[in-house]
């Protein structure tokens, strides 16, 4: 249980974690590739508006030290240095689309003829966009139209290479804190294992305790039967004892295997141990008025400790028997499906859409509180049988169908002990 407990505590912070990367970083290349198209766009604006040339930004009057600097477009400051270093190519067209005027002399990594092939595919996209490595902008003008593309290579670069580091930073940030979270994560528990410890062991040595006075009490009756013979005094401590008892067992149980006790896997005959636990209930089932149907498949093998199937078997179908309507049927199955071997148990309940399947298997939960006092039970027997499908790494459901309620437990098929 605290190992469990341990996992969920590394599993919940690590997805915290990682969930808040995941924002952050995206936010930060979000805004980064924002800021770069926006410097793309005032760029091709500032060339569009000044008729397919880079606008020259002169000289402002400045202090020694000063880098001179202005606007250009109206829009983008920079300095004199930008229209050396940024690369783009023009072309004009007429109102039919043919080409009037070129202008590769601004980039060296295009010629006349790829310029022409870039503006027919900029055409096919009849929007302003990116190809390749370029982003282009189209304007009319008295029919004719200007297109500008502007090489981002440099850009894109930039993009990708933050985008990529930025994410290897997060990827090692978030190794480094898993593991001190790992490290630290028996620390950070240790309260509720401490409490959880306390509680296993007040529930062991109360069991223990009050197992002498429970046997104690069975004597007396026993003896009182034998001088004044049996009456419903007598009868009803022995019914109160062996109630008592049992809740004593379970709770014990229970201890024992929130102490994750190693259970002891070895390979047996499944199909056996299951038709030889159901055998008894048969006749438990037909004094109560109802039929217990198996539908056992034969030659299963499994690897798990035996005595704990067994159990499962037994608290399922004493379920069944108490809780099935009278007249009605209870099945048990046993098929291995693929990887699985799944363990069915129905029988029919009248009460069943009424009953809150989610808390089935919490522990001192009783769907009818009137019928298990009629019945016996403490509402730990599901419990019991969720811990031992838990050990065997596998899971329990209960499903509402049928009018009746169906429970399914999937045990994983091992291949080694």
């Amino acid at each position: 249980m605290i190992k469990k407990l341990r996992r969920k505590f590394v599993l919940i912070a690590m997805l915290s974690l990682f969930a808040t990367e995941v924002v952050i970083i995206g936010a930060i290349n979000v805004i980064n590739i924002w800021q770069l198209n926006t410097g793309c766009d005032k760029l091709l604006d500032s060339i569009s508006q000044n008729g397919g040339v880079f606008p020259d930004g002169g000289r402002e009057p400045h202090g020694e030290n000063e880098m001179p600097r202005r606007p250009i477009g109206g829009e983008l400051p920079t300095d004199p240095e930008t229209k050396y270093t940024t690369r783009y190519f023009t072309v004009k067209t007429d109102k039919n689309n043919s080409v009037t005027a070129i202008d590769t002399g601004h980039i060296a990594a295009v010629s006349s003829d790829a310029a022409v092939e870039y503006v027919g595919r900029a055409l096919s996209k009849e929007m302003d966009g990116w190809i390749d490595n370029y982003k282009f902008r189209i304007t009319e003008t008295d029919g004719e139209k200007l297109f500008v593309f502007l090489d981002c290579r440099r850009q894109k670069e930039t993009m990708y290479r933050f985008l990529l580091l930025s994410c290897s930073i997060s990827f090692a940030g978030l190794v480094i804190v898993g593991i001190l979270i790992a490290v630290f994560s028996k620390k950070a528990i240790r309260p509720a294992a401490e409490s959880m410890q306390k509680q296993r062991q007040f529930i062991t040595d109360a069991g223990h305790e009050i197992k002498t006075p429970l046997a104690i009490i069975s004597a007396n009756t026993e003896v009182l039967e034998l001088h004044n013979g049996k009456d419903q005094w007598t009868e009803s401590i022995r019914n109160q004892t062996r109630r008592l008892s049992e809740l004593v067992k379970d709770l014990l149980e229970l201890a024992r295997m929130d102490e994750e006790i190693k259970a002891v896997f070895k390979r047996f005959d499944i199909s056996g141990a299951v038709s030889d636990a159901a055998a008894p209930f048969e006749t438990l089932a037909q004094t109560r008025g109802k039929l217990l149907e198996t539908d056992i498949a034969g030659g299963i093998s499994y690897i798990g400790d035996e005595g704990m199937i067994r159990r499962l078997v037994s608290i399922l179908l004493d379920n069944a028997v108490k809780y099935a309507d009278t007249d009605s049927r209870i099945e048990i199955s046993l098929k291995k499906q693929s990887r699985n071997i799944k363990l069915r148990v129905f029988n029919k309940y009248a009460d069943a859409d009424k009953t809150d399947l989610s808390r089935l298997f919490d522990r001192f939960y009783r769907a009818d509180e009137s019928r298990s006092r009629q019945t016996g039970g403490y509402g730990i027997g599901l419990s019991v049988a969720k811990a031992i499908t838990d050990t065997h790494g596998g899971r329990i459901d209960v499903y509402g169908v049928d009018g009746g309620l169906a429970f399914e437990a999937v045990l994983p098929i091992r291949s080694k002990r």
